[in-house]
Parts: structure tokens; sequence; C-alpha cells
């Protein structure tokens, strides 16, 4: 765990989720802030939300941001999607615990700044995620443990290394899948499902009513999904113990043992 802590690839791995994160919070609560503002030549008239406009800006900001920094650090961009690769030994608790960092870290700094952006904006939320009128917290709950749970899963899948029939874009599957839950928990719960994102907004908005859903219920679902992928649908052959050791050293190929060569990183891209 300490040589892995050393190695510049590791930092440029952390540093690469808070940027990515940074930009991915901006541009997708930004998105779905936009409709408060007047309309252009009526200024007593809003918007309405289009809930298909704010999934296309979450899924395609995940995608683009994965296209832009999955060979760095494999733009996780989410603490779900971290805990998820832990549990399939697929990342070390170090990183797992920076990468998580990175990403609140990430989150809270760009809703700070989309904070001043809309501070015209009356009763601003800032994307707060809440329950809809009429869904109680177990309903919320669930809601996002199975919105998270195909997040992951689809993750999971198409990141695969023992895949060879994966032909098109991995990021773009992943972000079709971020726009997928959003289509089904935005009228439920706002769509959590990334414990980090709702939690830039609870802190900025200082709004933590029901909060624990919102990391709760994606960790259940970021877990499940690593757990029956792993030991049901497509078990792994190599030795269990092995796996584990992933857990202190990190895997062997990610990090090349003579230098820093960030080629060998293909955490985002399945071969």
């Amino acid at each position: 765990m300490a040589s892995e802590f050393k190695k510049k690839a590791f930092w440029r791995a952390v540093v690469a989720e808070f940027l990515a994160m940074s930009l991915f919070i901006f541009i997708s609560i930004g998105s779905a802030l936009g409709f408060s503002f007047p309309v252009v030549g009526n200024k007593t008239s809003t918007r309405s939300q289009d809930n298909v406009k704010v999934s296309l800006a979450f899924g395609l900001s995940i995608a683009t941001m994965a296209q832009s920094v999955g060979h760095i650090s494999g733009a996780h961009l989410n603490p779900a999607v971290t805990l998820g690769l832990l549990l399939s030994c697929q990342i070390s608790i170090l990183k797992a615990l920076m990468y998580i960092i990175a990403q609140c870290l990430g989150a809270v700094v760009a809703t700070a700044i989309l904070s001043g952006v809309t501070s015209s904006l009356p009763n601003n939320l800032l994307g707060l995620n809440s329950l809809s009128e009429g869904i109680n917290a177990g309903q919320g709950l669930g809601i996002e443990i199975i919105a998270t749970f195909q997040l992951v899963l689809c993750v999971l899948a198409t990141t695969d290394r023992r895949r060879n029939d994966v032909s098109g874009s991995a990021p773009l599957a992943i972000g079709l899948s971020v726009a997928l839950g959003h289509l089904l928990a935005i009228d439920y719960t706002g769509c959590g499902i990334n414990p980090a994102r709702s939690f830039g907004s609870a802190l900025i908005a200082n709004n933590f009513e029901n909060h624990w859903i919102f990391w709760v219920g994606p960790i259940i679902g970021g877990a499940s999904a690593a757990l029956i992928y792993d030991f049901i649908l497509a078990p792994r052959t190599s030795d269990l113990t092995d796996r584990m050791k992933v857990w202190t050293s990190g895997q062997v190929e990610e990090y090349d043992l003579e230098g820093d060569d960030m080629n060998s990183r293909v955490e985002m891209k399945p071969k």
C-alpha cells in the first residue's frame, strides 16, 4: 500500500477524479438549474423542467469525462462505482478511499461555483436531492438502490477485461446507464445514485434532510451489483485470496513497476 502511495501515476489518477468530478457536477447540475431563469422576452414566465434534458446532461457529461480521464483514473466519478470496483477486487483500499475523498471535494467545489453563478435564483437548492411528495424514506431508498444497481452492473460488465464481445464505446454505454437511472429516479428522489453528487448539494445548501438515503441506497445498490456480478453472473476463476491482495497493493498491471507508465491502465476501456 505504501509503494502505491508513492507513485506519481497514483496521484495523477486522484487529481483526474477531482477535476473530472468538478466538471461533471458543474455541467450536469447546471443544466438542471437553468430552467429556473425567466424565458427571454418574458420576465414573468419560466421554463418547465425537462427530465429528458437533465438525464441526457448527466449521462453525456459522464461519458465525456470517462472518455477524457478513463485512461488516467478509470473515471469512477461516483463513490458507489468505486465501492463496486473495490468489492470486485479491482482497486486497492487506499485508492478507493482517496478516490471517494477526491469525488466529494470535486462535487463540493463545483456546487460552490454554481452557487455563485446562480446566485440570482430565489430558493436555489443547487440540485439538492429530496423525496417527492407521497414518497416515503423506504420507497426512496428502494429507487436509489435499483437505479444504482443497474449503473454499477453496467460498469462492471462493460469494463470486464475477460470480454471480447464489446465493440462499442464503454464510456457511452456507462453514460447511457447514468441517463437511464435519471429517467427512472428524477421524479421520485431527484436521482442521487451518486453519494458525492448528493453530498455537494447538501453541504452547500446546508440541507441534510433524508440525506442518508442518498448514501445508503447507492452503497447497497453498488455493493449488490458487484457481488452478484462477480459470484453469480460472471464468476472469476482466480483465487479469492489472490484477488484480495489487490486491496493492499493494487493491480499489478495498473502501474508499471519500473516507472509510471500510464498506458497500462485499462479500467474504463474494455480489452
